[in-house]
């Protein structure tokens, strides 16, 4: 028997007839991460994937699931990532050079801030998956057309894929956390240098309209501690450069990632944390971004959407059983801090002098 000497079982059920899926009941004999290892082993030799929770709503029971088949990913294509790059390259710098006003050449500090934070993030996830011998892909940048006279970033940003299950909450936080920490190392010493170039100037007022980039606790932060004033006060406000602009959407990006939603790195952070009670706060997370959209910026229903789309409610990884170390708590509520202080309730504003 599989489970012989690691888990007691008490009831058996088949939820995909006729063996597709099979659930045991019952209470573990042994430590869970050991014990889900050796599960892991034995029925992998029988071609299942198990899983391993507890059902704190039934007596505290253990709940093994064994599920038909074993992910065995193929090897990605790594010319693909490149050609990705190249074309996200050429594309941000079209769009620094509108941003400046120039030559192809001018858009240089944008396309370096930007691409800099974004492939920093993403090989924070990579190499940390990779350090937990999870199958990952090299980073996908995805570029966007930049048209003159029209918004545009030149990228709609990077992901990676994960191409074997997350086994515990370890793993899960790990690779959550790695991304936007990894990014705000490269972001927050980008945008001081930045603001240090960016002009105080009086705010616009001879010009039909312009769009004005929203506060965080963080960049109002950096702004007082560059320029010594609150910012934008008496009719005063930094002229953001290109570098600065791009540092400043660096520091966006990570506070999209950093919801507690879905498959987002905050939604991988919280999951690790609370378990599915991390469900509840997606909700209402939802909630709030609903609410801002009708105050604010109607940009946050299409980040209300995506995750109803995509699932909201973050998947458990295999083993949800064995909760997450005081050290990764720490970190974990330091990330709740860190959210607070990169969130932007209003990310862009249309000014109307």
């Amino acid at each position: 028997m599989q489970v012989a000497g690691i888990f007691s079982i008490a009831f058996v059920d088949v939820l995909q007839p006729p063996d597709q899926a099979i659930r045991f009941r019952g209470y573990l004999q042994e430590d869970p991460d050991k014990a889900f290892a050796e599960l892991s082993r034995r029925f992998e030799q029988l071609n299942y994937t198990p899983s391993l929770s507890r059902d704190e709503d039934n007596a505290g029971q253990d709940v093994l699931v064994a599920v038909r088949g074993v992910a065995r990913p193929q090897p990605s294509r790594a010319w693909i990532n490149g050609v990705l790059f190249v074309a996200t390259v050429f594309t941000t710098l079209l769009a620094g050079s509108f941003y400046e006003g120039g030559g192809i050449a001018s858009g240089v500090p944008f396309a370096f801030t930007l691409l800099a934070i974004l492939g920093t993030h993403e090989f924070g996830h990579y190499f940390v998956a990779r350090y937990h011998k999870a199958a990952v892909t090299l980073p996908y940048f995805i570029p966007f057309p930049a048209i003159p006279g029209f918004f545009s970033l030149g990228t709609m940003g990077a992901v990676i894929q994960l191409r074997s299950p997350i086994r515990n909450r370890k793993q899960l936080f790990d690779i959550g956390v790695a991304g936007p920490l990894a990014g705000l190392v490269v972001a927050i010493p980008l945008l001081v240098y930045g603001l240090t170039q960016s002009p105080v100037q009086p705010q616009p007022t001879r010009v039909a309209y312009y769009l004005q980039e929203g506060n965080s606790l963080l960049y109002i932060g950096l702004k007082y501690l560059v320029h010594g004033r609150i910012l934008p006060g008496d009719g005063l406000d930094v002229t953001m450069n290109s570098m600065t602009f791009a540092a400043w959407i660096g520091l966006f990006v990570t506070c999209l990632n950093l919801l507690p939603m879905g498959q987002l790195d905050g939604g991988h952070i919280a999951y690790a944390l609370f378990g599915r009670r991390a469900w509840w706060l997606a909700r209402a997370t939802a909630v709030v971004l609903l609410i801002l959209g009708f105050l604010g910026w109607q940009g946050w229903f299409l980040w209300v959407i995506l995750p109803f789309l995509f699932g909201l409610r973050h998947p458990p990884p295999l083993n949800d059983h064995t909760p997450l170390d005081p050290r990764r708590k720490a970190l974990g509520i330091a990330m709740i801090l860190i959210f607070i202080l990169v969130f932007i309730p209003i990310p862009f504003t249309i000014v109307r002098p």
